[in-house]
């Protein structure tokens, strides 16, 4: 069976030639009367797709088609084995799966070629792998098959939808400033690129562990559900005010309950958040009036309306940075003293004790018996005191007394003592290694032991991994001059990139080179690490002056302002010490 694959790299060469979204669909009603297309308001949890698990009514003639009848374990193009069916709606499924090749967890929709919207939802893909913005979920690989479409793209295990945060209560003012002004400068890149999303709800926003927030279903959620709309701008605008109502006050800001959310008392209005709920930060509550309330301002400073994502992120700007809170201060226990038994050590109990008689002293020795006793202890004694008396005598006049430890001694103790202390060795020059003539990034190895988290040396993105293709490019390094010889005992290296898997080889050699064969080098010692920090001891110190880091194995990372998706690595600092 024939097959096109087109990956996100190649999209850049196909997406101009269609259409991003289906033309003619008018937009959902509901939205302007206060509901996102009257969504059931479950989503996925947190390691699912945002699609929903209810079926909604069919649109764009989608009910002719009917979606692929696949199961757990189906492998597309070799490569992605499906495993969990996440949504089966309206003629296309979402699925959970493995990408074998790149041993990763990805997510994938599915829907047969003949399906309606087919081409729609391919020209959304490509057209989004073009953003290459790490605030989105980013779209892998875009396929067309002979009888069925395929979009695969991130799976995030780590992030916690806002649904699931929202189920726990609104969020800090922090937290919810963080949210919408992450997603208001994504929406406003997305749509200075001709991209809208069009389907912004509570289970379309990540947070990941890390606190970041990710936006996925970028055009292509809209794309398979058919919706379209005549101001793209200004329904992404007020689905990102929605979004900070609801993390305002646990509140959907419409009459219709949603997303696991109640919505606003019928016939009221939009009631501000800071009228809904007590305590509400004044800004930020003006600020989800102005981006709901897209027929005129009706904040209570009478401020313009914000009618595309730009005009919100630009207010947000505005408003004087909130600050995560204080943590909370703990006071220490107190302390209490240990328990001990009672009357521990014949201690007198506390309190006041009557008064007791003396004890009556033992009676003296008496006759013969006694007096044979003292006489005896008196011998004894007497017999110390001259034994003491004789070896003190000894030893003020032994000729020959012990000879007292050498200085040299003394010194090579203290010397010992000194080298079991290790301590950093400074970097003075360091220079690309690159044995093949193909250097990486000369001028940024600098970078590498300048003391700074966020500058680095990077190497380039290679299609093969983790471990290096002998063949085409056995290895990267760098060579550090450590001034003159020095004990090297350990190198600690940050890196950027964490993933399966980093390995590291520390080589001795006798010049700051480029292109000497590792042949000819001293191996130190080597490491693999699948974080972003390594550590490389040797058995014993070794004496070196110039140091080869030569990395075989590189992680695989995503496509970013650098290079793209591959197997590549970046030095943030190295440290030596000895």
């Amino acid at each position: 069976m024939a097959e096109r694959s087109t990956s996100a790299v190649d999209v850049a060469r196909e997406s101009g030639q269609e259409p991003q979204t289906a033309q003619a669909e008018q937009a959902t009603a509901d939205a302007k009367a206060g509901a996102p297309e009257r969504d059931t308001g479950h989503e996925d949890t947190q390691h699912s797709e945002e699609e929903e698990s209810e079926a909604e009514p069919p649109t764009g003639g989608a009910e002719s088609a009917t979606p692929p009848e696949l199961h757990s374990g189906h492998k597309l193009a070799r490569r992605y084995r499906l495993e969990e069916c996440l949504t089966r709606l309206d003629g296309f499924s979402s699925w959970r799966a493995v990408d074998e090749k790149l041993r990763r967890a990805v997510g994938v929709h599915l829907l047969p070629s003949e399906h309606p919207r087919a081409r729609e939802v391919l020209a959304a893909a490509r057209s989004t792998a073009l953003l290459s913005d790490p605030r989105f979920v980013q779209i892998l690989d875009a396929v067309e098959d002979n009888d069925l479409v395929y979009v695969v793209h991130e799976w995030l295990p780590d992030a916690t939808e806002l649904t699931t945060l929202l189920a726990a209560g609104p969020l800090e003012a922090h937290e919810a400033y963080e949210m919408v002004r992450h997603v208001s400068q994504a929406m406003a890149a997305a749509h200075r690129a001709g991209l809208s999303h069009l389907r912004l709800n509570p289970g379309s926003v990540l947070r990941t562990s890390t606190g970041q927030y990710r936006i996925r279903g970028l055009a292509v959620n809209a794309a398979l559900r058919g919706v379209t709309t005549e101001d793209p701008a200004r329904a992404d605008t007020e689905a990102i005010g929605a979004l900070l109502y609801a993390s305002l006050t646990q509140r959907w800001p419409y009459e219709d309950d949603a997303y696991g959310l109640s919505g606003l008392p019928k016939g009221v209005g939009l009631l501000p958040p800071d009228q809904v709920r007590a305590g509400v930060h004044r800004g930020l509550s003006e600020l989800s009036v102005r981006a709901l309330a897209n027929e005129g301002a009706t904040a209570s400073r009478q401020e313009p309306p914000c009618t595309t994502p730009a005009e919100l992120a630009a207010a947000v700007d505005e408003l004087p940075r909130i600050r995560p809170p204080e943590p909370a201060y703990t006071a220490p226990p107190e302390y209490q003293a240990p328990a001990f038994p009672q009357n521990p050590y014949g201690r007198p109990p506390a309190g006041p004790t009557p008064p007791q008689a003396p004890p009556a002293p033992p009676p003296p020795l008496q006759g013969r018996t006694g007096r044979a006793l003292k006489w005896g202890v008196s011998g004894l004694l007497i017999v110390a005191l001259g034994l003491g008396s004789w070896q003190l005598a000894d030893t003020f006049l032994d000729k020959s007394p012990e000879k007292p430890k050498s200085d040299s001694t003394i010194d090579k103790g203290s010397g010992e003592k000194a080298a079991a202390t290790p301590k950093q060795l400074p970097v003075k020059d360091a220079a690309e290694y690159y044995p093949d003539g193909t250097p990486q990034h000369t001028d940024q190895v600098g970078f590498t032991y300048d003391g700074k988290g966020d500058t680095y040396w990077r190497t380039k993105s290679y299609a093969d991994g983790p471990d290096m293709n002998p063949a085409f490019k056995k290895g990267v390094g760098i060579t550090y001059d450590l001034g003159s010889e020095k004990n090297l005992s350990t190198a600690s290296i940050d890196m950027l990139y964490p993933g399966d898997h980093t390995t590291v080889t520390l080589y001795a050699t006798d010049s700051l080179t480029s292109s000497a064969p590792l042949s000819g080098m001293k191996k130190i010692a080597d490491n693999s690490t699948s974080g972003s920090k390594v550590t490389i001891k040797a058995k014993k110190p070794v004496k070196a002056r110039y140091v080869v880091m030569w990395i075989t194995a590189m992680p695989y990372a995503a496509k970013d302002g650098f290079s793209g998706a591959g197997y590549k690595q970046a030095i943030t600092d190295v440290t030596f010490m000895g």
